[in-house]
């Protein structure tokens, strides 16, 4: 008996429906959907750590904000208590205080805030502030 050729595959001889087709298919759809999901999962990956890094640079620049005017609320007794004010604000949000200053009725404020994740030892965020009577 020869074989015959079909739409679906090649016969090896046998004439039931089906029985005998040789598969063709070498996994190519596999291939191209593993690198659709790796190439999904990276994007995600991305897209966390950027996320990550604004809410650092959000925590940062909020600390600096309430610092700023915790320390501004506080400077009629002093710089150095204004200051400790300020910083022990910022350690309440998780973050440090970088530079404190005092001129005349207004307080400045600068802050650091290491991000979460994968970026937490490559780079940190930073925000600074001014508070004073209006």
């Amino acid at each position: 008996m020869v074989p015959r050729a079909s739409a679906r595959g090649t016969r090896t001889g046998c004439r039931g429906a089906g029985v005998g087709l040789v598969n063709r298919d070498r996994g190519a759809a596999t291939l191209q959907a593993a690198g659709v999901v790796l190439a999904l999962l990276l994007l995600l990956t991305f897209g966390l750590q950027l996320g990550a890094a604004v809410l650092s640079r959000h925590r940062a620049e909020g600390a600096a904000d309430l610092a700023a005017l915790a320390a501004a609320a506080h400077i009629d007794r002093g710089g150095d208590l204004a200051c400790a004010t300020a910083g022990r604000v910022a350690r309440g949000m998780d973050v440090s205080v970088t530079s404190c200053s005092v001129h005349g009725w207004q307080a400045w404020i600068r802050t650091r805030a290491e991000p979460a994740g994968v970026l937490a030892g490559f780079a940190s965020s930073s925000g600074r502030a001014r508070a004073g009577p209006a």
